[in-house]
């Protein structure tokens, strides 16, 4: 029996179809906003882009695993909140050498995607209701845990060079790419690999699919859905490691918000809001759209207010195109 919904050729050409739009989306929003402006194609501002696209990158990168799954994750806001502060007390409160407190931070995140995998599959709670209950926790936990106040980085600059240096600028002089987009990149590469080259992404896909024809074929439906949210918060921890270096400090009231834009960069990419079809791939182009249009929104001086306005649209819209999709399936 096949799990993997990869195999049928329709859902084939529909994702190939999805992720063709989107592209040429992010192609003309490009050369809209650089007709209306000069600036927007400098070589500073599409490092700007591409930096403000990382972090919420890689936030969309774990959502998608459990959105394909059919299910939802609200709290990879705040989870990453906590995982930055949980990064800054290993690091500048316990004096914990950089690179453990660096893993300290994904594994907190791990260890809350675990705790609503755990409440999803075994106390059956809707994934809705769990994660929320998880964002509520994780922002209390923050503030808590930080004493209300941003723990900053001062005494170890290089943990500020995790995000905001450049090692592409030290192999190709006058490359400066920071680091932050090439561990975006190098986080779509470890996803894409999953999904599709492993048996997390063929169960991934066949949750979402079917999951009582999972469950009737022998698969342990529990263990792989706790698997697949600890994945998404491995990847919110990694988000909050790269927030954290960027601002060189981890800022207790950040977060929420965070999680809708990721979904919006998901939704946009192609991935279906019920489940069983979507890819890195889309969720990259997704991303790069929702950081694209804010940049671009900025630089023609519309007010933060409206910019708002419309990214709520396009979200709009691109919900509207999965349920548009779905009906003609």
């Amino acid at each position: 029996m096949k799990l993997s919904v990869a195999g049928n050729p329709v859902q084939l050409k529909s994702g190939a179809l999805q992720q063709l739009l989107a592209f040429a989306s992010l192609v003309v929003l490009v050369v809209f906003f650089s007709l209306s402006s000069s600036n927007f194609f400098g070589f500073s501002n599409i490092v700007g882009i591409l930096l403000s696209t990382a972090v919420i990158g890689v936030l969309a990168l774990g959502s998608t695993f459990v959105i394909i799954t059919g299910g939802i994750d609200l709290s990879v806001g705040t989870v990453m909140t906590l995982s930055a502060v949980m990064t800054g007390v290993f690091i500048t409160f316990w004096g914990v050498p950089v690179p453990l407190g660096i893993l300290g931070g994904i594994l907190t995140g791990a260890f809350c995607g675990l705790l609503s995998g755990l409440s999803v599959a075994k106390l059956k709670i809707p994934p809705f209701i769990a994660t929320l209950a998880m964002m509520m926790i994780a922002k209390g936990l923050a503030l808590v845990i930080s004493g209300t106040k941003p723990i900053y980085f001062n005494d170890t600059p290089v943990f500020r060079e995790i995000a905001l240096g450049s090692l592409l600028n030290s192999i190709i002089p006058g490359f400066k790419i920071p680091n932050a987009v090439l561990v975006f990149f190098l986080a779509a590469i470890i996803g894409t690999i999953l999904l599709a080259k492993t048996i997390v992404g063929r169960y991934n896909f066949a949750l979402g699919s079917n999951e009582e024809a999972t469950r009737l074929s022998g698969v342990n439906v529990d263990k792989w859905k706790i698997i697949i949210y600890t994945i998404t918060g491995l990847f919110t921890g990694l988000a909050g490691v790269l927030m954290a270096s960027r601002l060189n400090s981890a800022q207790p009231a950040l977060g929420m918000g965070y999680e809708l834009e990721a979904i919006a960069a998901v939704v946009i990419g192609g991935t279906s809001l019920s489940g069983g079809k979507g890819t890195i791939i889309g969720t990259v182009i997704g991303a790069l759209i929702m950081s694209v249009l804010t940049n671009g929104l900025r630089i023609m001086s519309v007010p933060q207010e409206w910019q708002t306005v419309v990214v709520g649209f396009v979200i709009l819209l691109a919900v509207y195109a999965d349920m548009l999709r779905r009906r003609k399936k």
